[in-house]
C-alpha cells in the first residue's frame, strides 16, 4: 500500500495559489489560441468562393470553427473568472471565501465547455477535411485542371489549420479544469 502523502488534500491556500496561477495561464492560452484561431477564420471566411461545388460542406465547417471560437471566448471569460475566485480564495476574511461546491461548480462549466468546444473543432475539421478531400477526388491525376472551383488551395487548408487551434485550446482547458477539480476533489 502506497502513501498518498504527495497527492494529498490541498489547503485552501495552495489551491488558491495554484487556482490562481492556472487561471492566469489558462486566460492567456485561451487568449492567443483564441485570436490565432479567430484571425484564421476570418482570412478563410473573406476569401471563400461560394460558387463552388463543396461551398455547402466547407460553409458548414467555417459555421461549426466559428461556434468553437465563440466557446474559446467563453473559456476566456471563465479562465478570468478562476482568477477572481481564486483571488477571493485567498482574502483574509474568511467569511468572504467562495464554498468548496461553488468552486467544484466553476470548474465543472469550465470542462464541460472545453469538451463541448473539443467536439465543435472535431466535427468542424472532419467536415472542412471531407469538403478537401472532395476536392482532390474529383481532380482527374495527371490532367491540367481547367475548373478553378476543384483546385484545393491553401485556404481551405487553413480552414484544417484554424480548427484544430480550437481542439487544442479546448484541450488545454479540459486539462486544467479537470485537474483542479481532481486535485480539490481529494
Amino acid at each position: 500500500m502506497q502513501s498518498r502523502t504527495s497527492s494529498s488534500a490541498p489547503t485552501k491556500k495552495e489551491f488558491a495559489g495554484t487556482f490562481r496561477l492556472l487561471g492566469r495561464i489558462s486566460f492567456w492560452i485561451h487568449l492567443l489560441l483564441g485570436v490565432v484561431a479567430g484571425i484564421m477564420l476570418m482570412l478563410v471566411i473573406f476569401s471563400r468562393n461560394f460558387s463552388d461545388i463543396n461551398s455547402a460542406f466547407i460553409g458548414f465547417g467555417i459555421f461549426l470553427a466559428v461556434c468553437g471560437v465563440i466557446a474559446v471566448g467563453f473559456r476566456i471569460f471563465w479562465a478570468y473568472r478562476y482568477t477572481r475566485l481564486a483571488k477571493r480564495l485567498q482574502l483574509p476574511d474568511k467569511n468572504l471565501h467562495p464554498k468548496k461546491e461553488e468552486v467544484i461548480q466553476v470548474l465543472r462549466v469550465g470542462l464541460i465547455i472545453s469538451l463541448l468546444g473539443i467536439g465543435l473543432g472535431f466535427l468542424a475539421s472532419e467536415v472542412a477535411a471531407i469538403a478537401v478531400l472532395g476536392k482532390t477526388l474529383a481532380q482527374p491525376q495527371g490532367v491540367a485542371v481547367y475548373n478553378p472551383e476543384t483546385v484545393v488551395r491553401s485556404i481551405d487548408l487553413l480552414l484544417i489549420l484554424a480548427d484544430v487551434t480550437i481542439i487544442g485550446a479546448h484541450f488545454l482547458g479540459s486539462i486544467n479544469s479537470l485537474g483542479l477539480l481532481e486535485w480539490l476533489d481529494q
